[in-house]
């Protein structure tokens, strides 16, 4: 790539302000293992302001913004040197002093790094920025450490309601290839359309098991008022004694199925939700690298020797088709917890028939008894109430089921 001509970013420009780049924009580069930069593009090169000459051999934080929270780039490191892909927000600064903003993706190859940067114009990117300005002012009023401010960072996008930052990184790629669709007038990929579609059910159904988990708690009550009316009643109160007990029994398994399925970050919610978001991820990187080879082609002209630069276009299409592949097993994993799920229902389903059971013998010690019976009818009123509402949410679960499972079956034979 050090055949490109060096004219094309050599311009006059002011030193304050934003650096203008179009969103259908991509920036590449690929560096070694320190951070080195091996490889860059057109637009990389144009924006940032340097030469090549300048980029190539040069650490890639030489276009690295002082407003940048050293905690973002101490994530970025620990991530990258893990093996793992690294997905961030990051202010970068050109050579003449302006800024610009890009939304990086970042992954590990064998000889070092490769990243692809999209400029970022979602919600989330508002969010993100006044979360940096909070954290670069506590780096200097307090001294954290890079670790400390990195930690921070992950304290704060836990309270945004991120289970951890891997559904962090997937909800920021997703916002942003959606955004860059929108602006640049492109219609969403038959997979990236399931794949969001997937991510809204899964979100229908955390409500819809919330909704539940109120129900269950509103009548957590009714035994120990059944106990109270028994007590009053005597020897007659036996049988309804008898009946809290049974249903006293019921709401802890109802509640124990609830828990089991909500609670944790092994829960049978979390691995649903972490199998649909990290395949979601997957494709919007996919999507992302495939965009970037594609605009490989402007890099390519006028070259003498395009040897490394095609090479570098052939490992991002390989990249994104092996992240195509790591996708299809993301959808297995979907299709196995959502069959676990739809067994689960049912076994819920029995409860609510013993919750009916327990609602009839409250009926008919209510008409057996004379002033106490309408106590008792007032909680067999409740009872009737909450079981409607755990059924409309029980039938509510089984479709959005369905939805989700239609969905991974149609991604199964387009990916």
């Amino acid at each position: 790539m050090s055949q490109h001509d060096d004219s094309l970013v050599a311009q006059a420009r002011s030193l304050t302000g934003e650096v203008p780049f179009e969103p259908g924009e991509i920036f590449y580069s690929r560096t070694d293992k320190r951070g080195v930069i091996i490889e860059g593009n057109r637009t990389f090169r144009r924006v940032s302001g340097y030469g090549w000459s300048e980029l190539k051999g040069a650490p890639h934080k030489l276009v690295r913004h002082p407003d940048m929270p050293k905690g973002v780039f101490s994530l970025f490191w620990q991530r990258l040197q893990a093996g793992k892909r690294m997905v961030a927000y990051v202010k970068n600064r050109s050579k003449d002093g302006r800024y610009y903003w890009v939304l990086a993706l970042t992954w590990p190859i064998e000889e070092g790094y490769l990243s692809v940067r999209i400029k970022p114009t979602s919600d989330l990117f508002a969010k993100v920025q006044a979360l940096y300005a909070d954290l670069r002012e506590a780096e200097k009023t307090k001294g954290l450490l890079p670790e400390q401010s990195a930690e921070l960072l992950l304290k704060r996008i836990g309270e945004m309601g991120y289970r951890d930052y891997e559904s962090f990184m997937a909800d920021a790629l997703t916002a942003e290839v959606k955004a860059l669709k929108r602006l640049t007038g492109e219609a969403l990929s038959p997979v990236e359309k399931r794949f969001f579609a997937m991510d809204e059910t899964i979100g229908e159904l955390n409500a819809e098991i919330d909704s539940l988990v109120g129900v269950i708690h509103s009548i957590r009550t009714v035994p120990m008022n059944m106990r109270i009316l028994a007590s009053r009643l005597e020897n007659a109160g036996g049988p309804i004694s008898a009946i809290s007990v049974n249903y006293s029994q019921m709401l802890e398994e109802m509640s124990t199925w609830v828990q089991k399925f909500v609670d944790g970050p092994d829960s049978t919610y979390a691995r649903i939700h972490a199998a649909i978001m990290n395949g979601q991820f997957l494709v919007c990187a996919s999507s992302v690298q495939s965009r970037m080879s594609t605009q490989f082609a402007q890099d390519l002209e006028g070259i003498a020797d395009a040897t490394r630069l095609l090479e570098d276009k052939g490992t991002l299409e390989r990249e994104a088709e092996r992240y195509q592949a790591a996708a299809r097993d993301s959808l297995k994993l979907v299709d196995t917890e959502m069959r676990r799920l739809g067994r689960s229902v049912l076994d819920m389903k029995r409860y609510v028939t013993g919750l009916s059971s327990t609602r009839m013998m409250c009926k008919i010690e209510s008409a057996a008894l004379a002033h106490e019976g309408k106590s008792l009818a007032g909680i067999v009123e409740q009872l009737d109430q909450c079981q409607k509402d755990i059924e409309r949410s029980l039938a509510k679960v089984v479709e959005l089921n369905s939805v989700i499972q239609t969905n991974s079956s149609m991604l199964g034979t387009l990916l």
